[in-house]
Formats: C-alpha cells, sequence, structure tokens
C-alpha cells in the first residue's frame, strides 16, 4: 500500500476551530441546559442585506434562461474583475490582473502550490492558522517543534512593538503572510509601517502575500485598505481579499487575488503568468451565482449595504472591548477590526479559555492557537447577534478581575 504523505505527518493534529468546537461540545454535555454562546469563531451572523441578496437571486434566475446561462467562468467574470479594480484600487489594474476565486482562505492555499517547498516562510506571530498549516502542508515547513514547526520564521508582533514585525529579521528571498487588519490581534498597519514593509521586501527580496479580508473595517482614513495604496508594491506584494467578513458570504464563497503584471521572480518571468497557469489548471472559477451577488454588492446601494454590516459588527466589538477594559484586561483591536485580543499576564491561553467557558459559558479562542506570541492572549470575535454580544459582555463580570 502507498506510504501516508509526510507534509501531512508533520502537520500537528488538530486544527484551532475545530479543537475549539470539540472542547465546546464536551462542556456542553457536561452541562446540559447550558446556554453558551461564541465569541470565538470568525464566522458572520447576520442575514445578507437585501440589496446584495437580490443580486444573488436574480443571479440564480438567470441561470434558468437561454440568454442568462453561463458556464466555466476560471478567471471570473469579466464585469466583477473590472468593477473590483475600480471600487477598491481606482483602476490600478486591468481586469487580466484580478482573478475571482471562492474566498481569501481557498486563494492562500493556491498560491502556497505556486511558490511550492522550496521558498521559505515567513508569518507574522501571531497570525491566520492557514498561513503556517498550509505551509507545511505543501511541504515548506517541517515538523512541530514545540512552540512553533520547524522552517518557519516567526516574526513577533507584540504590544512592545505596536504589534509590527522587526523587519530586519525578515528572511531574504522569503515568502511573507502579512494581514491588515490583523487577525487575530486586530491591529491594523499605518502607512509608515507598510511603507517600511514594502522598502524591506524589495531590499531583501521578499514576496508579500498581503491579506487584506478585513479592510472594508478600517473607519480611520488615514490608514490604508491595500499595499497597493504604497509605492513599489506592485513589484513586491500580491494581495489577497474577500466579500466573506464585509458581505456577509462566509457561506456564499467569493473573494479575489490581485497579482500585478510588474511582479516578477529573481529570473524574471512573470509571477502573473503562472498565476493564471495554476487557476487555470485547478480551479474551474466561483460560483457566477455568487459572482452576481459580488456585483451587486460593489454598486452604490451594495456598497452602503457593506458599510452598514461592518458598522453593525463594529459596534459589537465596542461592547466587547469597553467590557474588558472595565474589568482590566488590557487589550487591543476592535476600532478598525471585528477583533479583539485581550491580555492575561503569566496564564496559558487555554487555561483562560477554559475559564472563560466555565465562569460565563462563553466562547473565545486562545491566542496560542495563532502562534508562540499568542500566548497568555485570547481573541474575542465580534461576529454575533447584538442581545447575545450583550448578553455575554454582561457574563464577562463574573471572571471578577
Amino acid at each position: 500500500m502507498i506510504e501516508r504523505n509526510k507534509c501531512i505527518a508533520n502537520i500537528k493534529a488538530g486544527y484551532l476551530f475545530p479543537e475549539i468546537a470539540k472542547r465546546r461540545r464536551e462542556y456542553a454535555a457536561a452541562h446540559p441546559g447550558a446556554k453558551i454562546i461564541s465569541l470565538g469563531v470568525g464566522n458572520t451572523t447576520e442575514p445578507i442585506l437585501p440589496h446584495i441578496n437580490a443580486g444573488l437571486v436574480e443571479g440564480a434566475r438567470q441561470l434558468a434562461t437561454a440568454e442568462g446561462y453561463s458556464g466555466y467562468q476560471d478567471e471570473g467574470l469579466l464585469a466583477l474583475r473590472e468593477k473590483i479594480s475600480g471600487v477598491f484600487y481606482k483602476n490600478a489594474f486591468g481586469p487580466e490582473e484580478v482573478f475571482i476565486s471562492d474566498g481569501a482562505k481557498c486563494d492562500i492555499g493556491r498560491l502556497q502550490l505556486l511558490f511550492g517547498a522550496g521558498t521559505p516562510v515567513a508569518v507574522q506571530d501571531p497570525s491566520y492558522p492557514v498561513y503556517v498549516d498550509g505551509s507545511v502542508l505543501i511541504g515548506a515547513a517541517g515538523g512541530w517543534a514545540g512552540t512553533g514547526y520547524q522552517g518557519i520564521t516567526y516574526l513577533p508582533c507584540t504590544a512592545e512593538n505596536n504589534y509590527f514585525p522587526d523587519l530586519e529579521k525578515l528572511p531574504s528571498n522569503s515568502l511573507f503572510y502579512f494581514c491588515s487588519p490583523n487577525n487575530p490581534t486586530g491591529a491594523v498597519a499605518d502607512r509608515q509601517q507598510l511603507e517600511a514593509l514594502v522598502k524591506a521586501a524589495v531590499r531583501k527580496g521578499v514576496l508579500i502575500i498581503f491579506d487584506a479580508a478585513y479592510a472594508e473595517y478600517i473607519r480611520d482614513p488615514a490608514l490604508p485598505k491595500t499595499i497597493y495604496e504604497i509605492e513599489g508594491a506592485k513589484t513586491c506584494a500580491i494581495e489577497v481579499n474577500s466579500f466573506s467578513k464585509p458581505a456577509g458570504f462566509t457561506g456564499v464563497r467569493l473573494g479575489w487575488t490581485v497579482v500585478p503584471k510588474e511582479l516578477k521572480y529573481a529570473g524574471g518571468e512573470s509571477v502573473n503568468a503562472d498565476w493564471a497557469r495554476i487557476a487555470g489548471t485547478i480551479f474551474n472559477g466561483a460560483s457566477n451565482i455568487a459572482q452576481a451577488g459580488g456585483l451587486a454588492a460593489l454598486d452604490a446601494e451594495g456598497l452602503k449595504e457593506i458599510r452598514q454590516l461592518c458598522d453593525f459588527y463594529l459596534g459589537n466589538a465596542k461592547l466587547i472591548r469597553e467590557t474588558l477594559q472595565n474589568l482590566g484586561v488590557s487589550c487591543v483591536g476592535g476600532g478598525n477590526s471585528p477583533y479583539i485580543w485581550a491580555r492575561f499576564p503569566g496564564r496559558d491561553s487555554w487555561d483562560v479559555f477554559a475559564e472563560i467557558l466555565d465562569k460565563c459559558q462563553v466562547v473565545t479562542t486562545p491566542g496560542s492557537g495563532f502562534g508562540p506570541a499568542g500566548q497568555s492572549f485570547v481573541r474575542f470575535s465580534a461576529f454575533g447577534h447584538r442581545p447575545d454580544v450583550e448578553e455575554a459582555c454582561a457574563r464577562l463580570s463574573r471572571l471578577n478581575r
């Protein structure tokens, strides 16, 4: 019989969020009748708003007509690619540089296939687990080594460095995953920081994978929403984004990736051309119904609904952050992000998770699941119905801090 894939054997057992779900089930089984409120997993909760939903409905209706039916759209509908460039990038990219996908997480996995096992990988620490786990699965990193994976460079982002990494420690000729607004910390990189990042990437031959999935939560106009606001970024960065969190498309599945034509390998070959080849080989395009919803989301009424939905979740974030601060808990995020990163000095993240679940019947996310620098933190998510968030905030007073 064939041998097991060694890359899968290297990955640490239990992806973070299924492990949280497992512990929640165990608690519920031991405490029948307990009402558990989740402020943990970043899954949206509110209904898709009417105008955007009408776009999805119309997209489905059109498929039942001869004139409206469409089949494979590998790179995505031309109209959607053009609209994304216009709305988010001031028409800085041609449609051949915008690739429609079934979500940012899926594209991150395919990008790792593009760069292969031989490319060194660096990540913010803490960071979204798929950056690291996907690198292990493709063979770009080795097995678990106590606090991290072998072969991954973890760049700590802590309160001491304003949640921005020491770029002198960024490995040359590497792939660097960078998320802003950051998941899990909620910190947002300012213009000066991103300028420093781009300069370091150009100097060191680094390719940045810039995850902008939460960009529409930014309310401070001084903070960049895209890496391409920074001069020189087209030569060193790929940007991944999604409709999931701003439009409520977590179950609809729609995102995009921008790969500029200026982006070249060390030998001068086109990264854009290779990405088009990869996408066309292993992906037949996002749902045409989802893309119709995306088009509706990007017209004037749809953009109003996106802002309305993000404002709702930011309202939840404000309640959570203020509740924690009133308890004396130090935290960051929540102002331009749906996540609040709360610090419990000297404590194990899973122990804090267990205490909050036991005393408050509230589910959070242990910070250590996002990387070594996440130890002693937990992440609170603002994705929830308002009455549940209000009740969860009232229960948090039981922590008696």
